[in-house]
């Protein structure tokens, strides 16, 4: 369940259930996981001491001898690490109202199998054969659930949403706030442009095929603002029926999952800038964890290729800024004005209650207040530094260690996306639904790489701390 299952409250019992949403929700308790790390982090820097040594990964590597090695060497840190990952997660699966027995044989094996994929990533080869991580965590995820098998209870530790929340917010610790002023106003035109554009391609089309007029906007809620989250919010907003949202779940898994082979696979051919990749991706992908896992990708491979310019951050933080700035905060907006427009233009049946501008507030994903508390935290107690001091003081033993904490809450999102991918329960959406997010997909992707490389190129390819 995600924070936007439940109904929108009103009148009286609002207000408890807004308080409530601080301990229930994973909204929330991923900017309390994420803050407190940075602000452990912090307290250890100001102390002379990191959180480096919990931060563990493993290193790089080109023989099996140098591997077991590094493994060895760390093995007490890494269960220290496991240790501090059950304990603070186990905190909010509780209070989630989920339950411990089934979350810690589920994520001891995520856990297991997070650290056999890094091990993966970081083989000095694994660029020349597309090994990234993200792509072997998906991979290994889709191939595990879908051929060999993986009990239903073990759900309950692969929590897509919560892990991608988590990470995103340890994000804003490595992505300055001034980063954020400077190319944010052109995250949110480009989007805006992008999303407009998809939502009416895919809700005309629907049309045209003899769709629903609820169906058809939370369909194209899920294809132009973000994924899964907005497909269930407009569901609730517009009152259409719960299989709608089913449909959009169904289809927006689909085709985020195709993206995160496709779209780095099609950057890297044309030796696309990593900034400008990752802001088509931010546009063009329909679901943050698969975004990001695409970004992470071309990343990783502009690390290691001389063909492709750029730096993995330059890719990480355009995708953040088109995808979180640009499309994922104006998911109220798209609630309200839509709740409008089912209850004034549409049948009866719609909506039955008023739209109130509270939603905006309800419906706005909270993990993104973290993402920007963080950044502007962390730039503000490092603005005092010079760059060169920054590069020799802060990111080895502030940024350095909340970075890789972060890419292990993104690796857990990567595989709990394979591992709850269940591709024979994705076949019952229907074609015509199908047909018309798939135009709006095309559309899409089409107008991304577009504004992205010949538009706004330059300013994603300038993308630096």
């Amino acid at each position: 369940m995600t924070d936007y299952d439940l109904p929108v409250p009103t009148g009286a019992e609002a207000q408890p259930v807004r308080w409530r949403q601080l301990w229930t929700t994973e909204d929330w308790w991923a900017n309390w996981l994420g803050l407190g790390i940075i602000l452990v982090g912090f307290i250890l820097f100001v102390q002379g001491a990191s959180l480096n040594w919990i931060a563990v990964v493993p290193g790089r590597w080109s023989t099996l001898a140098e591997l077991s090695a590094d493994l060895s060497a760390n093995f007490s840190r890494y269960v220290a690490q496991f240790a501090c990952w059950v304990v603070i997660f186990s905190i909010a699966i509780r209070a989630f109202g989920l339950k411990l027995n089934e979350f810690l044989p589920s994520f001891c094996f995520l856990y297991l199998l997070s650290v056999a994929v890094f091990i993966v990533g970081r083989w000095d080869q694994a660029a020349q054969y597309n090994l990234e991580a993200p792509l072997v965590a998906l991979g290994t995820g889709l191939v595990l659930s879908n051929f060999v098998g993986v009990p239903r209870s073990f759900d309950t530790g692969f929590r897509v949403e919560f892990y991608i929340k988590t990470g995103i917010v340890l994000l804003g610790a490595t992505l300055p706030f001034t980063l954020l002023i400077w190319a944010g106003p052109v995250a949110i035109v480009q989007a805006g442009i992008v999303s407009v554009i998809t939502f009416l391609v895919i809700f005309f089309v629907g049309r045209k095929l003899g769709l629903e007029n609820r169906l058809c906007a939370v369909l194209g809620a899920g294809g132009s603002v973000c994924g899964v989250t907005a497909a269930i919010a407009i569901t609730g907003a517009v009152g259409a029926k719960k299989e709608d949202s089913s449909i959009a779940i169904t289809i927006v898994i689909l085709w985020a999952v195709a993206m995160i082979f496709f779209l780095p696979l099609v950057s890297r051919l044309l030796g696309l800038h990593a900034g400008v990749a990752g802001a088509w991706i931010g546009t063009s992908e329909f679901a943050d964890a698969a975004g990001l896992a695409a970004a992470t990708t071309y990343g990783s491979l502009a690390e290691n290729l001389d063909s492709i310019p750029g730096t993995a951050d330059q890719s990480i933080f355009a995708f953040t800024l088109v995808k979180v700035v640009g499309r994922d905060i104006w998911i109220g907006f798209w609630a309200i004005a839509l709740a409008l427009i089912a209850t004034t233009r549409w049948e009866a049946t719609g909506p039955s209650h008023k739209p109130q501008f509270g939603e905006v507030w309800w419906r706005f994903p909270k993990f993104v207040l973290g993402f920007f508390v963080a950044s502007l935290f962390v730039t503000l107690i490092t603005s005092g530094y010079t760059l060169e001091e920054f590069e020799r003081e802060v990111a080895p033993t502030l940024v350095g260690p909340i970075r890789a904490l972060r890419s292990w809450a993104f690796i857990f999102c990567f595989l709990s996306i394979g591992l709850t991918t269940r591709v024979r329960e994705l076949s019952s959406a229907g074609s015509k639904p199908f047909l018309a997010f798939s135009s709006g997909a095309v559309v899409n992707i089409a107008l991304g790489f577009i504004l992205s490389v010949y538009v706004f190129g330059s300013y994603w390819e300038q993308l630096t701390r």
